[in-house]
């Protein structure tokens, strides 16, 4: 079923894979503070900000998955309140980590006719369409968060 081979795709680039980055979004966020997540290098967004972003998407896509409204805005994706301490981090983390788990989770329930069924409205295209822009848009973002993390790792 298409669904399960999209889960498992889900899962990769989040929380367990190394096929196609050799790395996933779990491992990289785990592995750093909350100071290395909040520090900007050149002026390019912040591993927490990516992940904020990242997980808002997730979070409102999940949202119209379970049966609710498609509430979410680009300019609302980087409003990110301030992380002051590793709680604060670690929160964004497990939320994040919760949210990736709950939306592959969901993918993988998906019959084939919901998948090819528009997503809200024609106009977003189809629920498939919808999860593989995740899927490029998440991988896009871990190869920046783990850039970012190399430029910080080696001063």
């Amino acid at each position: 079923m298409k669904s399960l081979e999209l889960a498992n795709r889900l899962r990769e680039v989040f929380l367990n894979g190394t096929w196609i980055a050799n790395t996933n979004y779990k491992e990289q966020i785990l592995s750093i503070d909350w100071k290395q997540a909040t520090q900007s290098v050149g002026g390019l967004n912040t591993i927490a900000a990516l992940t904020f972003y990242i997980n808002y998407y997730t979070k409102g896509l999940l949202s119209v998955f379970e049966g609710g409204t498609l509430d979410i805005k680009d300019q609302y994706s980087f409003d990110m309140p301030s992380i002051n301490s590793n709680k604060e981090w670690e929160k964004l983390v497990n939320e994040f980590l919760m949210n990736a788990e709950r939306f592959a989770d969901t993918v993988s329930k998906m019959s084939d006719e919901r998948l090819n069924s528009p997503f809200v409205e024609e106009k977003y295209g189809t629920y498939e369409r919808n999860i593989e822009g995740v899927l490029e848009h998440s991988y896009y973002h871990l190869g920046q968060i783990s850039l970012i993390k190399k430029l910080l790792l080696s001063k």
